[in-house]
């Protein structure tokens, strides 16, 4: 139902959940150097507004694919997948749903494993991530997993059938595989540094 533009009365807000913080560690720094999405562990992660320096995923654009089905894959568009952020504990529980013993935040391209924040994956869009360097990010969205990366952890179990193994990623990490970002403010990210969470305020949009 579409509302009047000059109502009689004002419409009755959603619930709003207030702005708030949350504290995490920084364990593991990774750059996908080597000219495929697959990273490796660093010292350190130089930032810039493209992105990681040097990183597959870097760049102000990227050309879209499956996830934008509105245009012509391979359309230029905005870069809001420069970063990649995991978190341990979601990842162990997608390694234990395909029934694996681990899942690297390397296989998946990951540039940051984070520990502390909970259900870090479900963190919304808008969030900012403020890094105890100076850097700070800012969170588009969940990544969605995909047949890529569980492609990439199968080829590590080569017992087991790889095509099926790849797929069963997609179910066992949704919403577990972690964030993509881009850079807000550029700086240096190193291993062990802390991170604050800031969520914004929070609604359902309730419009029909």
């Amino acid at each position: 139902m579409t509302l009047p533009m000059f109502p009689a009365e004002a419409p009755v807000l959603p619930e709003i959940r207030p702005a708030r913080r949350i504290k995490g560690t920084v364990s593991a720094v990774l750059a996908a150097l080597g000219g495929d999405f697959p990273t490796e562990e660093v010292q350190s992660l130089t930032m810039d507004f493209d992105g990681v320096v040097g990183d597959y995923h870097a760049g102000p654009t990227r050309k879209s694919g499956s996830r934008e089905p509105w245009y012509p894959r391979g359309t230029e568009i905005r870069n809001e997948r420069q970063i990649s952020v995991v978190a341990p504990d979601e990842l162990a529980i997608a390694a234990a749903g395909m029934g694996i013993d681990r899942i690297e935040p390397a296989w998946i391209g990951a540039n940051l494993l984070i520990e502390g924040i909970p259900l870090l994956s479900m963190l919304p869009p808008r969030t900012q991530l403020f890094f105890e360097g100076g850097v700070t990010l800012r969170i588009d969205g969940d990544n969605g997993p995909c047949r890529i990366a569980g492609a990439s952890i199968a080829k590590n179990f080569p017992d087991r059938d790889e095509t099926s193994l790849a797929l069963s990623f997609v179910k066992a990490a949704k919403r577990r595989r972690g964030v993509v970002a881009w850079v807000e403010k550029p700086g240096i990210i190193a291993n062990g540094e802390t991170v604050t969470a800031h969520i914004w305020e929070q609604w359902i949009y309730p419009a029909g």
